[in-house]
């Protein structure tokens, strides 16, 4: 499937998706329903899409562009390709007074021939009359509209024999210029019809013409680039051909060469043209009668105001008065010619023979190709189309057969049949939009009433909430002021440690000094009790010279009586200085005991007092740890008060 910029009529960027193009199309899956960059589009499939123009008509946002090939055929030319031009009857009646100048440009630029499609024209007629009396081809379609061709061949099949197996206008030209006038240059069309172009590319029309031109994007380059010369007009002289592009042109030429006996079947218009055709179908089907052949132009005003004019000369009648006067002067006066008016239809026929007596009519012979197998629109079963309809909330036959056609589909089972194809999609359905909102809305009601009853649930739970964060809060609040205290009264522990471990110094420093007091004290006594054996001993002494003197005063008799008294006093001083030495010795050895007591108590104190400052250091160094941890929690309880106080706020 080719979609967008690959087919031949793409979507630009100006659609909103209004569907307005759906409406206008005569095929059910040429447009595609899509969303594109967030926004809704209609895209055009380019496999199944005839290249009618409806949608450039119906769209009123300039929303759908076409491909030719205008910019190539310039670009060759300024190569120096070898190219010859065809030009459509319409170019005349469109441009009558640029129509000479800007052919004169393109003979500047390298064109070889300028060759009027009108005398294509006068080969077709002649093809149609002799092909249809010739074979009694009654009832046979015209083909010179490529659109009307394409639809036949994709969707309606069974009127592809009915199709007149004569080229296109367009074609005659080309073959009469390759075949009979040897001219091995490359063609040009110059060219009302978007759908030339498929035209040109069909297998079926050899390649003979290489490029279809349009007015619009013609026009558009020859006044960008200023394209004009010398007059210069087309190059072989025609006929009748020239009116083909007005509605019913055809016909009348058939008509001035059969006469007015003949029933031509006259049809055109994007819509009428694709309905007609259904309704065909069935009659040749079943057999009815049928007219001598069918003038068909997808076009409602025929060629002349075809889909690649531009658009302001679509605005008016302008061409159809030129085109009059070229049909005017189409028809001569005289008797030598085929379009002469003083003669009979059936004296212009044989002239026309006459005039295209050497050509060969199987060189004009068109072939067709069946493309309905390629181009598929499926018909769901009466089982599919039901869930279709329920799946767009249309339950009832009323709202199955409601057919607003907003969606661009004249009935609600069309559009059924694009969503079973795929090309669609129910959200495009208008009513089906509306019951969802409808739905919707009932949900969002109801979901409204739930929501209150929640928001009364979930305000009762923020009250409940609000009261345990303030209970909260305030669990916080003691929580930092016993924080607060915590942290103060362990500075204070931290100072009082500091204090405690300074005094447990000085105790320290103290114990030394007892210690080495108690250490002196021992020394003293040791001296003491050296000094008391030195008494002793001279106390010894003295009581053996008191008995010495005592012996020596009783030898002396009553002479050494006053020596005797002498040394009875001197016994009894040594017997004194003896007994105070023993009560010293004694008093020295429980000093002694008590000192040597004291020494270990001190040393004891000593150990005792180290612990203690070992201790008092690590408490120290615990509390201004726990000060630290302390001042942290503080700080995390601040946080999470100043966090509950604005909760409960």
């Amino acid at each position: 499937m080719s979609m967008a910029e690959e087919a031949l009529v793409f979507t630009n960027e100006n659609c909103i998706g209004c569907n307005k193009c759906i409406s206008a199309c005569p095929v059910l899956t040429a447009n595609y329903a899509v969303e594109q960059d967030g926004k809704n589009k209609i895209v055009v499939n380019g496999d199944a899409c005839i290249s009618c123009g409806a949608c450039f008509d119906a769209c009123k946002h300039d929303a759908r562009s076409y491909r030719d090939d205008t910019e190539r055929f310039f670009a060759d030319l300024r190569k120096g390709e070898k190219i010859s031009v065809l030009l459509a009857p319409a170019f005349l009646a469109n441009y009558p007074e640029e129509y000479a100048s800007i052919l004169g440009g393109l003979k500047k630029l390298g064109v070889n021939h300028m060759i009027s499609v009108s005398f294509g024209a006068d080969i077709t007629t002649w093809g149609y009359i002799k092909y249809i009396t010739e074979h009694n081809f009654t009832g046979g379609i015209s083909q010179p509209c490529p659109a009307v061709v394409g639809y036949i061949e994709k969707y309606v099949p069974e009127l592809i024999p009915k199709l007149v197996p004569i080229h296109s206008p367009m074609m005659c030209g080309a073959i009469y210029i390759k075949k009979y006038m040897k001219l091995p240059d490359k063609l040009a069309f110059i060219s009302p019809c978007i759908a030339k172009k498929s035209e040109i590319e069909d297998p079926n029309t050899y390649g003979y013409v290489s490029y279809n031109v349009t007015f619009d994007h013609l026009m558009d380059y020859v006044r960008e680039h200023n394209i004009k010369g010398e007059d210069v007009s087309d190059e072989i002289e025609y006929g009748l051909g020239s009116i083909y592009p007005m509605p019913g042109g055809l016909k009348e030429n058939v008509y001035w060469f059969c006469g007015e006996e003949v029933f031509i079947r006259q049809i055109e218009g994007e819509k009428h043209m694709y309905e007609f055709l259904e309704d065909y179908r069935v009659r040749v089907l079943n057999g009815k009668r049928l007219p001598f052949m069918v003038d068909a132009l997808n076009c409602a005003n025929g060629c002349v105001y075809g889909t690649a004019i531009e658009p302001e000369k679509a605005a008016g009648d302008d061409n159809l008065y030129v085109l009059q006067e070229i049909k005017e002067k189409s028809k001569r006066n005289g008797k030598n010619h085929p379009f002469a008016k003083g003669l009979s239809a059936k004296q212009r026929l044989k002239k026309l023979n006459s005039q295209f007596a050497k050509l060969d009519l199987n060189d004009f012979i068109r072939n067709y190709t069946d493309h309905s197998k390629e181009i598929v629109i499926r018909k769901p079963s009466d089982a599919e189309l039901e869930e279709i309809y329920n799946s767009m909330e249309k339950r009832s036959n009323q709202e199955r057969q409601i057919d607003c056609s907003a969606c661009g589909y004249e009935t609600c089972k069309k559009m059924a049949r694009a969503i079973y194809n795929g090309c669609n999609t129910k959200s495009n359905c208008l009513h089906y939009m509306k019951n969802m909102i409808e739905i919707e809305n009932e949900t969002a009601q109801m979901l409204s009433s739930e929501m209150q009853e929640k928001n009364a649930i979930i305000e009762k739970k923020n009250r409940q909430v609000a009261e345990l964060v303030e209970s909260v809060a305030k669990d916080f609040r003691l929580l930092d002021d016993s924080i607060h205290e915590m942290v103060a009264e362990n500075s204070n522990n931290a100072e009082e440690s500091t204090s405690i471990n300074v005094l447990m110094g000085s105790v320290m420093e103290f114990s030394e000094e007892l210690k080495n007091a108690l250490s002196g004290i021992e020394a003293l006594t040791q001296s003491l009790q050296n000094n008391n054996e030195e008494i002793t001993n001279v106390a010894d002494e003295t009581n053996l010279l008191s008995l010495n003197a005592s012996i020596e005063a009783a030898r002396a008799g009553s002479a050494g009586r006053g020596f005797a008294i002498i040394a009875e006093n001197i016994k009894k001083l040594a017997d004194s200085s003896k007994e105070t030495a023993a009560d010293s010795e004694a008093n020295q050895a429980k000093i002694g005991e008590a000192v040597e007591t004291l020494l270990q108590k001190a040393d004891h104190l000593i150990d005792t007092i180290n612990n203690v400052n070992s201790k008092v250091t690590s408490l120290a160094a615990a509390t201004q740890e726990i000060a630290a941890a302390t001042e942290e929690i503080g700080e995390v309880s601040q946080r999470v008060k100043e966090k509950m106080e604005e909760l409960v706020q």
